[in-house]
């Protein structure tokens, strides 16, 4: 029997809403625009093709991550529940997917903040170029103070002291809710964050050597069309960058009116987000090539992706350009503001969660999630060992959390429930781009395929040569185990009983629409 109207929209008016579709597209975007699209996209480009990466990214793009991002906002949108919450509501069964997604964000959470503050303490830095002639000494040694392989509980106050502040940020803006703390900080930082990084790349395309670090990422590689590999890696990227498979989407979804236009809402963060990549890749790229000339080796040479681009790689260019301290300022200051928003959207799935599952007000559910998320961050990368921790966690549960529970969450929604037919037609009634047979096929057969390669491609790597040399225990705990860990609490949380008051269906109007 379905809900009354009045309980579930009594429900809404609890949970809080974005004002506007404005506000819920920036939020959305600034989820999508994190520190991956600075830093894993220009790397990832140049090494599968370069300029013909373009080709398969775009495909990607649009057979797999506009579609799934549609699939996240329709469940999310018609449920109007968290991730747990909207899959029980579209069959009890499926709620322990939910459940896995709001693991892997408590997980994500807990490291992300570390390179957040790392990045914040090196927008300082910047002004007077702390690292001096040894960027990579000064970043492993005297910021970090990197130990050996291993786990340590000698605390870094360098690092300690911008955690705090970070997670200081992050819970207020959690404790002052949707749209009075996440809403307000995407309207804010997302024309920020892309009026400094347009500042960045104006700047970088004027340096020396500009000109051959673009050569370098666009001149294309026709041969790289042909290998899978290539493929994989732009699904992968995709993917990734858009925040969509652990529950952001939903979550957001879930806040936004009912008479919302979702399709044409879904069209402009995916093409947003991978504007904002392609413009990445022509900062770094630009700076990259300045940093070749300098050095008189090729681009090649000094490309590199992940942490040693951001706080070794361009630390060197800083301290070679001219504006010198406005670029390093632009670049880790675009940083901070990408990822605190980022951050944002991951622990709300998981308040949001919490306070559907709990009669909980919404600081009591952003305290009881962000202080213990919070304390756990601080201890695992406020110490000597956190930089092994964070790349061992980073990489086991971006592969095999976040691919594996996409693919599970498609072929289950798409063949165990059939449920495809109803989230289109849900779609389709607001939205300006109507979805048809085309989508149903991308999300049953051509993403889950794809991303299914991506992921048992990484497997395969993964356990025929141990992940970056270290010790096998190391692996098990914070790789193989936390991927299974957040597994293994998605179905136990299942057990956990829903308040008395939670509506388990769509409302009656709902229904008759469809």
């Amino acid at each position: 029997m379905a809900a009354e109207p009045q309980q579930v929209v009594g429900a809404e008016a609890k949970r809080g809403a974005f004002s506007s579709r404005k506000v819920f597209i920036l939020a959305a975007i600034g989820s999508a625009v994190g520190l991956g699209n600075i830093w894993r996209f220009p790397y990832v480009a140049y090494e599968n093709g370069g300029g013909a990466f373009v080709i398969p990214y775009l495909i990607a793009l649009l057979t797999a991550g506009i579609p799934f991002l549609f699939l996240d906002y329709a469940i999310g949108h018609r449920y109007r529940g968290s991730a747990p919450l909207s899959f029980a509501r579209l069959r009890r069964g499926a709620e322990g997917l939910g459940w896995w997604q709001v693991g892997i964000c408590f997980m994500i959470a807990v490291y992300y903040a570390a390179v957040i503050a790392w990045a914040l303490r090196y927008t300082v830095f910047s002004v007077d170029e702390a690292w001096g002639s040894d960027p990579e000494g000064f970043f492993l040694g005297d910021f970090l103070q990197v130990s050996e392989p291993g786990v340590t509980l000698e605390i870094v106050p360098g690092v300690l002291v911008p955690m705090l502040l970070v997670w200081l940020a992050v819970i207020a803006i959690m404790v002052a809710g949707v749209q009075k703390g996440i809403g307000a900080t995407s309207v804010v930082f997302i024309p920020v964050l892309v009026l400094a990084f347009i500042a960045l790349v104006a700047r970088a395309l004027f340096l020396p050597g500009a000109t051959e670090g673009l050569n370098a990422f666009f001149t294309p590689d026709w041969g790289a069309l042909t290998e899978p590999s290539v493929w994989g890696a732009a699904f992968g990227q995709i993917f990734f960058s858009l925040s969509i498979g652990f529950g952001i989407m939903i979550t957001y979804a879930s806040y936004v009116h009912r008479d919302t236009d979702m399709t044409g809402s879904g069209l402009v963060v995916g093409f947003a987000n991978s504007s904002f990549e392609l413009l990445a890749g022509i900062g770094v790229f630009a700076a990259l090539g300045f940093m070749a000339q300098a050095q008189g080796v090729e681009v090649g040479e000094v490309a590199g992706g992940g942490i040693g681009l951001a706080f070794i790689g361009f630390p060197a260019i800083i301290s070679e350009a001219p504006w010198g301290a406005f670029i390093g300022v632009c670049f880790f200051g675009s940083l901070v503001l990408a990822g605190l928003t980022s951050l944002v959207s991951v622990i709300e799935v998981v308040i949001s969660a919490v306070r559907d599952k709990f009669e909980m007000g919404r600081v009591t559910a952003a305290a009881v999630v962000s202080i213990p998320c919070a304390a756990l961050s601080i201890a695992l990368f406020s110490s000597t060992s956190g930089l092994h921790v964070l790349d061992i966690l980073d990489h086991f549960i971006n592969q095999f959390g976040i691919l594996l529970v996409a693919v599970v969450s498609m072929l289950v929604v798409a063949w165990a429930l059939r449920a495809l037919p109803l989230l289109q037609n849900h779609l389709n009634r607001n939205g300006s781009f109507k979805l048809g047979t085309t989508w149903r096929v991308l999300i049953s057969v051509v993403t889950p395929i794809a991303l299914a390669y991506v992921l048992i491609d990484g497997l395969v790597t993964d356990i025929e040569t141990p992940y970056g040399g270290f010790p096998g225990w190391m692996l098990g705990v914070f790789g193989w185990g936390a991927a299974g860990l957040v597994l293994v609490f998605g179905f136990v949380a299942t057990l956990l009983p829903w308040r008395k008051d939670t509506p388990m269906d769509v409302t009656a109007d709902e229904e008759v629409q469809e």
